[in-house]
């Protein structure tokens, strides 16, 4: 009797477990290797990769998975959480904070005004961001830094204002997107605020069919080009993150650095006939 006891109930308990491991196997997100991101970025004498991520199908697309575990600088994708660190402290209001030229050249005649934190997000602008950081301080980076959950960033007192494009903070496309799931679903630890504040301020394009939020980013260590371009798009209720990485391949014309980062991840979208 004490037997059948026992068999009854290691029995009654193995369909819940089977269920629970089938649950977290399920849970997984599948990756696909595309040859078709490949194919772009070799059109476009460019290395590195393409990181696209489905809600829906909760599937990871990409060209080079390898690639995509693998850390670099952030560069100007830190501009994202800078701007909610920014926001989440004070330092700036809102979106529309005025953020002051203090009347010194700068590298570009664009950046050389007032401008609101919008208009510093999209045009980049590595002064306004500096004097941000400088502005927060220290402590208060590191806080929001860790709380926020954003890369491995290495930073002190000596480069609290440029450790993003330069020194050994890094990021991978998969942090990135991680990082850029949690904004799209209000799962940062920030007020309600700030979020539908950076969701405005990442707004890059709004049209009848999607609407992009993403963010740029390019760092040059010792002659070595390495560019970002992240963020995720929204056709109707559905959200595609992506994380592009790329370098300049053998005769790559730097002139099209800028602006082929954005090209190769539309390019992508469209092969997998997302847009």
């Amino acid at each position: 009797m004490r037997l059948l006891i026992i068999l009854l109930l290691i029995f009654s308990c193995r369909p819940k477990e089977f269920e629970s491991l089938s649950s977290q196997i399920n849970d997984r997100p599948v990756e696909i290797t595309e040859i078709k991101f490949q194919t772009i970025l070799d059109s476009a004498a460019l290395n590195g990769s393409i990181l696209i991520f489905d809600e829906s199908t909760n599937q990871f697309h990409s060209n080079d998975f390898e690639w995509s575990n693998t850390g670099q600088l952030p560069a100007s994708t830190f501009k994202i959480p800078n701007s909610i660190i920014a926001l989440e402290t004070g330092v700036v209001d809102s979106d529309t904070s005025i953020l002051k030229w203090d009347g010194e050249p700068r590298r570009f005649e664009s950046w050389e005004e007032d401008m609101t934190l919008r208009e510093a997000f999209l045009r980049s602008c590595l002064p306004c961001y500096r004097e941000i950081a400088r502005t927060v301080g220290l402590e208060r980076m590191k806080e929001m830094t860790s709380k926020l959950e954003y890369g491995n960033l290495k930073f002190d007192s000596t480069n609290l204002d440029l450790f993003w494009v330069q020194g050994e903070s890094t990021i991978t496309p998969f942090e990135q997107i991680d990082f850029l799931r949690r904004i799209a679903n209000s799962d940062l630890a920030i007020s309600n605020r700030t979020d539908e504040f950076i969701k405005k301020i990442m707004i890059l394009e709004e049209n009848d069919s999607f609407t992009l939020r993403a963010k740029t980013g390019w760092s040059i260590v010792d002659d070595h080009d390495n560019g970002w371009f992240v963020g995720y798009l929204t056709i109707q209720d559905s959200n595609y993150f992506f994380a592009t990485n790329v370098e300049p391949g053998e005769g790559f014309d730097m002139d099209d650095f800028s602006r082929i980062r954005k090209e190769v991840t539309m390019a992508a979208f469209k092969a997998l006939e997302v847009i």
